[in-house]
C-alpha cells in the first residue's frame, strides 16, 4: 500500500511538477489544471502558477455554478492527461502495480486524501481508475 504522495511516490501527488495541457491550456503542474478548472473567466493566469499560489488563487475566483456535479469528473480528466501526456510518469504510475494508493496528509484534506487513514481519497481512486485503463489501452 502507498498511503502518501511523498517522496519516492511525491509524482502522485497534484503537486509535483509536469507540465499537463487541459481544455487547451498548458499548466505547470496538475493542481493549477484544476483550480483553473473551478472559473470560467481568466483560466490562463494559472498557467504559470506554482502549486501553492494555485491553489491560493482558486480559493478566491468566481466559481463555476455547476462545479460541485463536475469537480470530480474535471480531477479525473486533468490526472489521466498528466499520466497518458509524460511517458516516464505514465510507467511510474504502471510499476505501482495494484498497489492501493492513498494520498495521507496532515493538512485536514478528508475529500480527496485521508487524514490517519480517515476520509474519502477521491485522488487516490481517480490515480487507481487511471492506472488500470492505462493497463488495458
Amino acid at each position: 500500500m502507498i498511503n502518501e504522495f511523498r517522496g519516492k511516490y511525491y509524482f502522485l501527488s497534484n503537486f509535483y511538477s509536469s507540465p499537463v495541457t487541459y481544455e487547451g491550456l498548458t499548466y505547470l503542474n496538475n493542481e493549477a489544471a484544476f483550480q483553473s478548472a473551478k472559473t470560467f473567466s481568466d483560466r490562463e493566469c494559472f498557467t504559470n502558477l506554482d502549486p501553492s499560489s494555485a491553489k491560493k488563487l482558486g480559493r478566491r475566483v468566481q466559481l463555476r455554478s455547476d462545479w460541485e456535479d463536475v469537480k470530480y469528473n474535471v480531477m479525473y480528466e486533468i490526472v489521466k492527461a498528466k499520466f497518458t501526456q509524460n511517458l516516464k510518469l505514465k510507467a511510474k504510475l504502471l510499476e505501482t502495480d495494484n498497489q492501493h494508493l492513498e494520498e495521507g496528509n496532515t493538512w485536514g484534506d478528508k475529500i480527496w486524501g485521508t487524514v490517519n487513514g480517515v476520509g474519502e481519497n477521491n485522488l487516490g481512486k481517480i490515480l487507481m481508475r487511471v492506472r488500470e485503463e492505462i493497463k488495458h489501452e
